[in-house]
């Protein structure tokens, strides 16, 4: 694959046609070995946030070894990639036919569950043709918590009520070789304080449950730097983590687990477009809602942008954009900062779309096509460079307590 220096040597090479993802392997592996060097325990990479090959062998290369899988598509892609990796099936609603594969024919032990009817299923499906239960299974029950601090929540779809998790602990303690809590306090935490919520749910849950504890998955939820949202350091949320995690009534070996998506993969990919009409404010682009820009339209996720060309001389308004469907709802508020001059035929890249990006395309309308190409400059954004101002230098002080 030819490497570029940047987004503006690609366009000058092939003037693309349709949209183009721009990777940089290096961001990625930055990203990786902070994580695999500065998180205080197990960093489990989340397949969904990106699923690509490419990908997850440059994590595997830079310290992550486990591998948080949502599908038995899931699962075969990454031991078919990484052979080696250790798998954890963490949807907590699987099928009895996935599970079983999971467990006979990818080595899969660890299964997370929020009731008692799932359990069953794993350890059904577990069972030798005998009806001889697992002695090797690894569960954890997830707990249902808060998303306040969150931009994107998580909290109503899974997870055990608190009411109802000592039980489920109890009866989960009796078929596994080790028992643990995860959950997932909602997409890009704002606040290390998120965790300390969600931890202190799970110290009552366990101090009522009376069990053994061997894991504590935190889930995901770190965060990634986009335009407005501009989070406190990671080693922030690390600490707080850890110190919360060792007050816990849980076994003296227990292990510390998290589970980051975005914020291993965000820095990892761009996507370069070109204009195709304007329309006053209104930019129509060849990428959208049905594409890398999903989460620009659904949720108004605002992303970084750069226009390409080197003659837009005008500083810049607020934008929105349309995809290329028909459809009206292939619209992207914004508001994206470009130049006032920028016109149709004009390219712009769009940063920090490693995460849920490439992995939401669609080929909707007979649009979403994307080659891919490898870059050697920067992410628009990044935590892990060292050249961040912290945010916490402002008025704006993050509690820790």
């Amino acid at each position: 694959m030819h490497i570029y220096p940047d987004a503006r040597s690609v366009v000058h090479d092939i003037s693309p046609d349709e949209p183009v993802i721009l990777n940089r392997p290096h961001a990625a592996a930055r990203a990786a070995h902070f994580f695999a060097e500065k998180f205080p325990g197990k960093s489990l990479y989340a397949v969904k946030a990106n699923p690509s090959p490419e990908l997850l062998r440059v994590l595997w290369a830079n310290g992550i070894s486990h591998f948080d899988v949502a599908s038995i598509a899931e699962v075969r892609l990454v031991r078919q990639t990484l052979p080696d990796a250790t798998l954890c099936f963490m949807h907590p609603v699987k099928t009895a036919k996935a599970i079983a594969e999971a467990y006979n024919v990818h080595g899969v032990r660890t299964f997370s569950l929020d009731t008692v009817e799932e359990l069953e299923k794993i350890v059904s499906a577990c069972s030798d043709a005998d009806g001889t239960p697992p002695g090797d299974l690894r569960l954890l029950v997830r707990l249902r918590v808060s998303s306040e601090y969150s931009e994107l929540s998580l909290a109503s779809k899974f997870g055990v009520d608190l009411a109802d998790a000592a039980a489920l602990l109890q009866q989960t303690r009796q078929h596994c070789d080790w028992l643990g809590v995860c959950f997932h306090v909602g997409s890009q935490a704002m606040t290390p304080f998120a965790y300390v919520q969600a931890l202190e749910r799970v110290r009552a849950a366990v101090a009522e449950a009376s069990v053994v504890i061997d894991v504590v998955d935190v889930g995901g939820g770190f965060p990634s730097e986009y335009p407005g949202m501009e989070p406190p350091p990671l080693e922030d949320y690390f600490s707080v983590i850890f110190r919360h995690f060792e007050a816990l009534p849980i076994a003296y070996n227990a292990e510390l687990w998290c589970e980051p998506g975005r914020a291993l993969c965000a820095e990892y990919s761009s996507l370069v477009v070109r204009v195709e009409k304007r329309r006053g404010e209104e930019l129509f682009i060849n990428d959208g809602a049905y594409g890398a820009l999903f989460d620009a339209a659904h949720i108004e996720w605002r992303f970084p942008v750069n226009a390409l060309e080197d003659d837009l001389t005008q500083p810049v308004a607020e934008f929105s954009f349309y995809g290329p469907t028909c459809d009206d709802a292939d619209f992207m508020k914004g508001p994206f900062m470009l130049p006032e001059d920028i016109q149709a035929g004009d390219y712009i890249e769009i940063g920090m779309l490693g995460a849920y990006g490439a992995a939401m395309k669609t080929g909707f309308n007979g649009f979403g096509n994307a080659d891919q190409y490898v870059v050697e400059d920067e992410p628009m954004s990044s935590l892990y460079r060292g050249d961040r101002a912290d945010p916490r230098a402002s008025d704006n002080v993050v509690s820790l307590r």
